[in-house]
Protein backbone atom coordinates (compact mmCIF):
# COMPACT_ATOMS: atom_id res chain seq x y z
CA UNK A 1 0.00 0.00 0.00
CA UNK A 2 1.38 3.42 -0.95
CA UNK A 3 1.80 6.25 1.57
CA UNK A 4 -0.86 8.25 -0.27
CA UNK A 5 -3.40 5.57 0.63
CA UNK A 6 -3.09 6.83 4.23
CA UNK A 7 -3.59 10.47 3.26
CA UNK A 8 -6.74 12.34 4.32
CA UNK A 9 -6.98 15.95 3.19
CA UNK A 10 -9.80 18.19 4.39
CA UNK A 11 -12.21 19.50 1.78
CA UNK A 12 -11.04 23.09 2.28
CA UNK A 13 -7.36 22.26 1.84
CA UNK A 14 -8.04 19.93 -1.10
CA UNK A 15 -10.02 22.62 -2.90
CA UNK A 16 -7.34 25.23 -2.23
CA UNK A 17 -4.57 22.99 -3.59
CA UNK A 18 -6.60 22.10 -6.68
CA UNK A 19 -7.23 25.79 -7.36
CA UNK A 20 -3.58 26.76 -6.87
CA UNK A 21 -4.36 28.86 -3.82
CA UNK A 22 -1.71 29.44 -1.13
CA UNK A 23 -1.65 26.83 1.66
CA UNK A 24 0.50 26.82 4.81
CA UNK A 25 1.22 23.59 6.68
CA UNK A 26 1.27 23.71 10.50
CA UNK A 27 2.76 21.03 12.75
CA UNK A 28 1.08 19.42 15.72
CA UNK A 29 3.73 18.43 18.28
CA UNK A 30 3.54 22.03 19.44
CA UNK A 31 -0.10 21.20 20.26
CA UNK A 32 0.46 17.78 21.79
CA UNK A 33 3.84 18.23 23.45
CA UNK A 34 4.71 21.92 23.34
CA UNK A 35 2.01 23.57 25.44
CA UNK A 36 -0.56 22.62 28.08
CA UNK A 37 -4.31 22.47 27.44
CA UNK A 38 -6.22 24.77 26.84
CA UNK A 39 -3.44 27.20 25.81
CA UNK A 40 -2.43 24.76 23.05
CA UNK A 41 -5.92 24.78 21.52
CA UNK A 42 -6.18 28.56 21.70
CA UNK A 43 -2.75 28.89 20.13
CA UNK A 44 -3.63 26.48 17.29
CA UNK A 45 -6.81 28.40 16.46
CA UNK A 46 -5.03 31.76 16.63
CA UNK A 47 -2.25 30.59 14.33
CA UNK A 48 -4.79 29.37 11.79
CA UNK A 49 -6.52 32.76 12.02
CA UNK A 50 -3.21 34.51 11.30
CA UNK A 51 -2.72 32.37 8.18
CA UNK A 52 -6.20 33.21 6.94
CA UNK A 53 -5.74 36.93 7.69
CA UNK A 54 -2.71 37.00 5.41
CA UNK A 55 -4.40 35.32 2.47
CA UNK A 56 -3.57 31.64 2.80
CA UNK A 57 -5.37 28.46 3.88
CA UNK A 58 -4.07 26.77 7.06
CA UNK A 59 -3.41 23.03 7.04
CA UNK A 60 -2.69 21.69 10.51
CA UNK A 61 -1.12 18.25 10.12
CA UNK A 62 -1.26 15.29 12.51
CA UNK A 63 -1.75 11.52 12.50
CA UNK A 64 -5.37 10.83 13.44
CA UNK A 65 -6.56 7.25 13.92
CA UNK A 66 -3.91 5.83 11.64
CA UNK A 67 -4.28 8.43 8.89
CA UNK A 68 -2.17 11.35 7.68
CA UNK A 69 -4.63 14.14 8.48
CA UNK A 70 -4.02 17.37 6.56
CA UNK A 71 -6.29 20.19 7.66
CA UNK A 72 -7.19 19.05 11.19
CA UNK A 73 -9.96 21.26 12.57
CA UNK A 74 -13.07 21.38 14.73
CA UNK A 75 -13.62 18.43 17.07
CA UNK A 76 -10.48 16.67 15.82
CA UNK A 77 -8.31 19.67 16.69
CA UNK A 78 -9.88 19.89 20.14
CA UNK A 79 -9.36 16.18 20.69
CA UNK A 80 -5.71 16.47 19.70
CA UNK A 81 -5.21 19.37 22.12
CA UNK A 82 -6.97 17.59 24.99
CA UNK A 83 -4.95 14.40 24.47
CA UNK A 84 -1.74 16.42 24.70
CA UNK A 85 1.21 14.34 25.83
CA UNK A 86 -0.92 11.18 25.87
CA UNK A 87 -0.71 11.24 22.09
CA UNK A 88 2.42 9.86 20.47
CA UNK A 89 5.18 12.11 19.18
CA UNK A 90 5.77 10.97 15.62
CA UNK A 91 9.12 11.42 13.95
CA UNK A 92 10.30 9.50 10.86
CA UNK A 93 11.04 6.23 12.64
CA UNK A 94 7.59 6.10 14.28
CA UNK A 95 5.34 6.85 11.32
CA UNK A 96 4.77 3.39 9.82
CA UNK A 97 4.14 1.77 13.20
CA UNK A 98 1.64 4.45 14.29
CA UNK A 99 -0.24 4.16 11.00
CA UNK A 100 -0.51 0.38 11.27
CA UNK A 101 -1.61 0.63 14.92
CA UNK A 102 -4.28 3.20 14.01
CA UNK A 103 -2.76 5.65 16.48
CA UNK A 104 -3.04 9.34 17.28
CA UNK A 105 0.10 11.48 17.12
CA UNK A 106 1.49 14.96 16.93
CA UNK A 107 3.88 15.26 14.01
CA UNK A 108 7.38 16.69 14.40
CA UNK A 109 8.96 19.09 11.92
CA UNK A 110 10.45 16.17 9.96
CA UNK A 111 7.20 14.22 9.76
CA UNK A 112 5.11 17.30 9.02
CA UNK A 113 7.45 18.07 6.11
CA UNK A 114 6.99 14.53 4.77
CA UNK A 115 3.20 14.73 4.96
CA UNK A 116 3.08 18.27 3.56
CA UNK A 117 5.16 17.18 0.55
CA UNK A 118 2.92 14.15 0.08
CA UNK A 119 -0.11 16.48 -0.02
CA UNK A 120 1.57 18.98 -2.34
CA UNK A 121 2.07 21.79 0.22
CA UNK A 122 5.27 23.78 -0.25
CA UNK A 123 5.37 26.09 2.79
CA UNK A 124 5.32 25.16 6.46
CA UNK A 125 5.35 27.35 9.59
CA UNK A 126 6.63 26.07 12.92
CA UNK A 127 8.12 27.47 16.12
CA UNK A 128 11.73 26.31 16.05
CA UNK A 129 13.39 23.37 14.36
CA UNK A 130 15.06 20.51 16.17
CA UNK A 131 18.80 20.21 15.88
CA UNK A 132 21.95 19.00 17.55
CA UNK A 133 21.50 18.64 21.30
CA UNK A 134 24.11 19.91 23.69
CA UNK A 135 26.49 17.09 24.50
CA UNK A 136 25.77 15.35 21.19
CA UNK A 137 29.46 14.46 20.91
CA UNK A 138 28.66 11.88 23.60
CA UNK A 139 24.97 11.14 23.04
CA UNK A 140 24.76 11.53 19.22
CA UNK A 141 21.35 13.18 19.84
CA UNK A 142 20.64 14.91 16.53
CA UNK A 143 17.12 15.68 15.34
CA UNK A 144 15.80 14.03 12.18
CA UNK A 145 14.58 17.50 11.17
CA UNK A 146 18.01 18.39 9.81
CA UNK A 147 18.30 15.51 7.35
CA UNK A 148 14.66 15.90 6.35
CA UNK A 149 15.37 19.50 5.34
CA UNK A 150 18.08 18.24 3.01
CA UNK A 151 15.77 16.00 0.99
CA UNK A 152 12.14 17.14 1.26
CA UNK A 153 11.15 20.11 -0.94
CA UNK A 154 9.29 22.15 1.67
CA UNK A 155 10.16 25.65 2.88
CA UNK A 156 10.19 25.80 6.69
CA UNK A 157 9.68 29.15 8.41
CA UNK A 158 10.94 29.12 11.99
CA UNK A 159 12.39 31.32 14.73
CA UNK A 160 15.70 29.51 14.31
CA UNK A 161 16.60 26.49 16.40
CA UNK A 162 15.37 26.06 19.94
CA UNK A 163 17.97 27.63 22.20
CA UNK A 164 18.08 24.45 24.32
CA UNK A 165 20.20 23.07 21.44
CA UNK A 166 23.80 23.48 20.33
CA UNK A 167 23.14 26.07 17.62
CA UNK A 168 26.69 26.14 16.24
CA UNK A 169 26.65 22.38 15.62
CA UNK A 170 23.09 22.57 14.26
CA UNK A 171 24.19 25.09 11.64
CA UNK A 172 27.22 22.95 10.79
CA UNK A 173 24.99 19.92 10.14
CA UNK A 174 22.64 22.02 8.00
CA UNK A 175 25.65 23.21 5.98
CA UNK A 176 26.94 19.66 5.58
CA UNK A 177 23.51 18.58 4.32
CA UNK A 178 23.35 21.47 1.83
CA UNK A 179 20.37 23.20 3.44
CA UNK A 180 20.23 26.94 2.69
CA UNK A 181 19.54 29.03 5.78
CA UNK A 182 17.76 32.21 4.69
CA UNK A 183 17.29 35.16 7.04
CA UNK A 184 14.03 37.05 6.64
CA UNK A 185 14.97 40.68 7.25
CA UNK A 186 17.90 39.56 9.41
CA UNK A 187 21.58 38.71 9.09
CA UNK A 188 21.56 36.88 12.42
CA UNK A 189 20.33 33.36 13.02
CA UNK A 190 17.74 33.61 15.81
CA UNK A 191 17.65 31.44 18.92
CA UNK A 192 13.92 30.88 19.39
CA UNK A 193 13.14 33.04 22.45
CA UNK A 194 16.03 35.40 21.62
CA UNK A 195 16.46 37.33 18.36
CA UNK A 196 20.16 36.53 17.99
CA UNK A 197 22.26 33.43 18.57
CA UNK A 198 25.66 34.92 17.78
CA UNK A 199 25.74 33.15 14.40
CA UNK A 200 24.93 34.38 10.91
CA UNK A 201 22.49 33.12 8.27
CA UNK A 202 23.74 32.08 4.82
CA UNK A 203 21.75 34.68 2.91
CA UNK A 204 19.39 37.54 3.77
CA UNK A 205 16.26 38.58 1.90
CA UNK A 206 13.93 41.38 2.93
CA UNK A 207 10.83 40.43 0.94
CA UNK A 208 8.59 37.38 0.87
CA UNK A 209 8.56 37.60 -2.92
CA UNK A 210 12.33 37.13 -3.18
CA UNK A 211 12.25 34.22 -0.75
CA UNK A 212 9.47 32.65 -2.82
CA UNK A 213 11.77 32.84 -5.86
CA UNK A 214 14.50 31.02 -3.91
CA UNK A 215 12.03 28.35 -2.76
CA UNK A 216 10.70 27.83 -6.29
CA UNK A 217 14.19 27.57 -7.81
CA UNK A 218 15.38 25.24 -5.06
CA UNK A 219 12.43 22.97 -5.86
CA UNK A 220 13.02 23.15 -9.63
CA UNK A 221 16.61 22.03 -9.09
CA UNK A 222 15.52 19.13 -6.88
CA UNK A 223 17.69 20.35 -4.02
CA UNK A 224 15.45 19.72 -1.01
CA UNK A 225 14.07 22.16 1.49
CA UNK A 226 14.82 25.73 2.51
CA UNK A 227 15.09 26.94 6.11
CA UNK A 228 13.78 30.47 6.62
CA UNK A 229 14.89 32.08 9.88
CA UNK A 230 12.44 34.68 11.16
CA UNK A 231 13.33 36.27 14.53
CA UNK A 232 10.75 36.58 17.29
CA UNK A 233 9.27 40.13 17.33
CA UNK A 234 11.47 42.44 19.37
CA UNK A 235 8.76 43.27 21.89
CA UNK A 236 8.18 39.57 22.66
CA UNK A 237 11.81 38.41 22.85
CA UNK A 238 13.40 37.28 26.11
CA UNK A 239 16.77 38.58 27.22
CA UNK A 240 19.40 36.18 25.88
CA UNK A 241 21.57 35.81 29.00
CA UNK A 242 18.55 35.35 31.28
CA UNK A 243 17.01 32.60 29.13
CA UNK A 244 20.43 30.91 28.81
CA UNK A 245 20.63 30.67 32.60
CA UNK A 246 17.17 29.06 32.75
CA UNK A 247 18.14 26.63 29.99
CA UNK A 248 21.22 25.57 31.94
CA UNK A 249 19.02 24.90 34.99
CA UNK A 250 16.57 22.88 32.90
CA UNK A 251 19.34 20.78 31.32
CA UNK A 252 20.82 20.08 34.74
CA UNK A 253 17.39 18.91 35.88
CA UNK A 254 17.03 16.62 32.87
CA UNK A 255 20.44 15.05 33.54
CA UNK A 256 19.56 14.53 37.19
CA UNK A 257 16.29 12.80 36.30
CA UNK A 258 17.78 10.79 33.44
CA UNK A 259 15.54 12.30 30.76
CA UNK A 260 16.81 11.78 27.20
CA UNK A 261 15.93 11.12 23.57
CA UNK A 262 12.44 12.13 22.40
CA UNK A 263 11.30 12.96 25.96
CA UNK A 264 14.07 15.53 26.37
CA UNK A 265 12.69 18.48 24.41
CA UNK A 266 9.18 18.40 25.99
CA UNK A 267 10.80 18.09 29.44
CA UNK A 268 13.08 21.07 28.84
CA UNK A 269 10.33 23.26 27.42
CA UNK A 270 8.06 22.52 30.39
CA UNK A 271 10.86 23.14 32.89
CA UNK A 272 11.80 26.44 31.23
CA UNK A 273 8.13 27.45 31.36
CA UNK A 274 8.21 26.87 35.11
CA UNK A 275 11.54 28.66 35.61
CA UNK A 276 10.45 31.73 33.63
CA UNK A 277 7.09 32.01 35.34
CA UNK A 278 5.29 31.34 32.07
CA UNK A 279 7.14 34.01 30.07
CA UNK A 280 8.63 31.41 27.73
CA UNK A 281 5.14 30.24 26.73
CA UNK A 282 3.99 33.79 25.95
CA UNK A 283 7.08 34.28 23.79
CA UNK A 284 6.56 30.89 22.13
CA UNK A 285 3.04 31.78 21.08
CA UNK A 286 4.17 35.16 19.73
CA UNK A 287 6.93 33.68 17.60
CA UNK A 288 4.70 30.94 16.16
CA UNK A 289 2.11 33.52 15.10
CA UNK A 290 4.86 35.67 13.57
CA UNK A 291 6.19 32.67 11.63
CA UNK A 292 2.69 31.88 10.38
CA UNK A 293 2.38 35.43 9.05
CA UNK A 294 5.69 35.25 7.15
CA UNK A 295 4.94 31.75 5.83
CA UNK A 296 1.57 32.99 4.55
CA UNK A 297 3.23 35.85 2.67
CA UNK A 298 5.68 33.43 1.05
CA UNK A 299 2.87 31.01 0.13
CA UNK A 300 0.87 33.85 -1.42
CA UNK A 301 3.91 34.93 -3.45
CA UNK A 302 4.55 31.34 -4.61
CA UNK A 303 0.92 30.94 -5.68
CA UNK A 304 1.10 34.21 -7.62
CA UNK A 305 4.25 33.04 -9.40
CA UNK A 306 2.60 29.76 -10.40
CA UNK A 307 -0.71 31.30 -11.52
CA UNK A 308 -1.32 31.25 -15.27
CA UNK A 309 -0.71 34.65 -16.85
CA UNK A 310 -3.65 36.23 -18.68
CA UNK A 311 -3.38 36.15 -22.44
CA UNK A 312 -2.30 39.41 -24.04
CA UNK A 313 -4.76 40.66 -26.61
CA UNK A 314 -3.27 42.06 -29.77
CA UNK A 315 -4.97 44.74 -31.77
Amino acid sequence: MSAKAYLSISAEVKQALAAGKPVVALESTIITHGMPYPQNLEMAKNVEAVVRKHGAVPATIAIMDGRFAVGVSGEDLERLAMEGGKAAKASRRDVASILVQGGLAGTTVATTMQIAALAGIKVFATGGIGGVHRGAEDTFDISADLEELSRTPVAVVCAGAKSILDIAKTLEVLETNGVPVIGYQTNDFPAFWARQSGYKVDHRFDSAEDIAKVVALQGDMGMGGVLIANPIPEGDALEASAIEARIAEAIAGAEKEGVSRKALTPFLLNRIFELTGGKSLVANIALVENNAMVASKIAVALAAMAAPKPAVRRA
